[in-house]
């Protein structure tokens, strides 16, 4: 399988934006059904689009886009993000994932930990995360240790103040090579 990471364009972010959308809500109608509201808010992934150290990334199979991510790549702690990642809807069960996130950690061969978060419902998430990519959970938020930055809670689904927060030790990993 042939996966490239291609650099997002300007014109190509409300795309970017649709898709994603709808990756994620296919979970949240599934776990809590349609209550009409935005899933993953517009604002929230322009805001990673502009984060500081953001890279902004098409992910490409055999020339077709099936999904995308954005990572925020410190340099100086080499302590990395992996803040979206998605495969469009129709493009599940067929290892474009597993197969983006190793041309991720190929892009960045540099990073000491990758960082990312799921929620709590999302076992297709944390399934990926721990057995198909190697993350640890490391943390756990709730109402009694909640999430240092919230989702927008006029945007939020019932109980999405329950996140996993995962992360994959690179040095480890590559000692065991």
């Amino acid at each position: 399988m042939n996966i490239e990471l291609v650099p997002l364009q300007e014109n190509e972010k409300e795309r970017f934006i649709k898709e994603i959308q709808a990756a994620f809500k296919k979970a949240v109608v599934e776990e809590f059904g349609d209550n009409g509201e935005e899933i993953i808010p517009r604002e929230d992934v322009i805001n990673s689009f502009n984060a500081a150290g953001a890279e902004s990334y098409n992910i490409i199979c055999n020339g077709e886009i099936v999904g995308g991510a954005v990572l925020k790549i410190n340099p100086v702690t080499k302590i990395n993000e992996l803040q979206l990642l998605y495969i469009k809807l129709g493009n599940h069960s067929k290892g474009l994932g597993a197969a983006a996130w190793q041309a991720i950690e190929k892009l960045h061969p540099e990073t000491k930990i990758w960082e990312t978060f799921t929620p709590y419902f999302e076992k297709r998430n944390i399934h990926f995360y721990v057995n198909r990519c190697g993350f640890k959970i490391i943390e756990f938020y709730g109402p009694q240790h909640p999430l240092p930055c919230p989702p927008n809670p006029a945007n939020t689904p019932p109980d999405m103040e329950y996140f996993f927060r995962f992360e994959k030790d690179m040095t480890a990993a590559q000692q065991n090579i």
